[in-house]
């Protein structure tokens, strides 16, 4: 019987996103590939350290059991095969389950999104994401600069979200930049009882619910969306996450304020953003990353 992915959380990540590799690709931007590859090489039974997305994905592959293959991560990397050595010996090293590989040597890898079915794409290069994006896929660029997950929530997966141009369209961010935000409230008051139409992360929102459900004694999910939306442009954002029949176990509407020391309050083991400047504030506190999608990326 052929092998499937069917049914599963798909999560692909770049080398970088689950690794720290920042020594190794100053190197390869210096443009010689080749001492890149013989530097790999040496390094190739040497651990790279965990990177910004390491905690999520070790805590979402503990959703898997013997009998259950819930999640799967597969590595999807710009890096050449000689260097993917190294890239997989790091995964075996801390124990994580990741079997399924595809190293590319500079080309672009997000085409094979597409056979995977992927629910999500995390990689450091944002050219890589944004055509993950325009093809209709949840990915995001790691702030490879992030505070890294605490250790606080060993047994729950946390993530937290923005709504405009994330779970949600732009539509309404779209008011705010055009009209400001007196324009963008009224609208939302008027549209209360119209759900936002869905953005480029409400499909892996809809895994995570599914996966939520089957949450075991060992692991949970927790999701958060935090969002400068305020009251009232809050309500049209609960009903529309109502109306999807999707629960978010927390919501902060924070007007404005900076989201970084929320969330560094909340803890995730990453968060997902449209606006640089709300990923940088985040990821002085957590792991982050840009969505790059919507009016603020044109």
């Amino acid at each position: 019987m052929a092998a499937t992915l069917q049914g599963q959380l798909v999560v692909a990540i770049s080398s970088r996103a689950l690794f720290d590799l920042e020594e190794e690709n100053r190197v390869f931007e210096q443009g010689d590939d080749k001492a890149y590859m013989q530097l790999q090489l040496d390094r190739v039974e040497q651990p790279a350290k965990p990177g910004v997305a390491f905690s999520l994905v070790k805590k979402l592959l503990a959703f898997n059991s013997p009998e259950t293959q819930r999640v799967e991560v597969v590595i999807l990397s710009r890096n050449d095969p000689v260097s993917g050595l190294r890239v997989m010996h790091s995964a075996e090293h801390y124990k994580l389950p990741i079997v399924r590989c595809t190293f590319t040597r500079g080309e672009s890898p997000w085409r094979y999104l597409r056979p995977l079915n992927a629910n999500l794409f995390l990689s450091a290069k944002s050219e890589d994401v944004r055509a993950a994006l325009d093809n209709g896929f949840a990915a995001a660029t790691v702030a490879t600069r992030s505070v890294h997950a605490g250790d606080g929530y060993p047994h729950e997966v946390r993530i937290a979200f923005d709504g405009d141009a994330v779970l949600f369209s732009d539509e309404a961010e779209r008011v705010y930049q055009k009209s400001g935000l007196s324009a963008f409230q009224k609208h939302e008051t008027r549209k209360v009882a119209q759900p936002l139409p869905p953005g480029p992360f409400k499909p892996l929102l809809e895994a995570l619910h599914r996966l939520q459900s089957e949450s075991t004694p060992q692991m949970r999910i927790r999701t958060a969306l935090v969002t400068a939306r305020s009251a009232p442009a809050h309500a049209r954002a609960i009903r529309t996450l109502m109306n999807w029949n999707i629960a978010v176990d927390q919501a902060m509407f924070l007007g404005g304020l900076p989201k970084g020391e929320f969330l560094r309050e909340f803890e995730p083991d990453f968060f997902f953003d449209d606006q640089t400047g709300h990923v940088e504030s985040a990821a002085d506190h957590v792991p982050a990353g840009h969505v790059e999608s919507g009016v603020s990326n044109p």
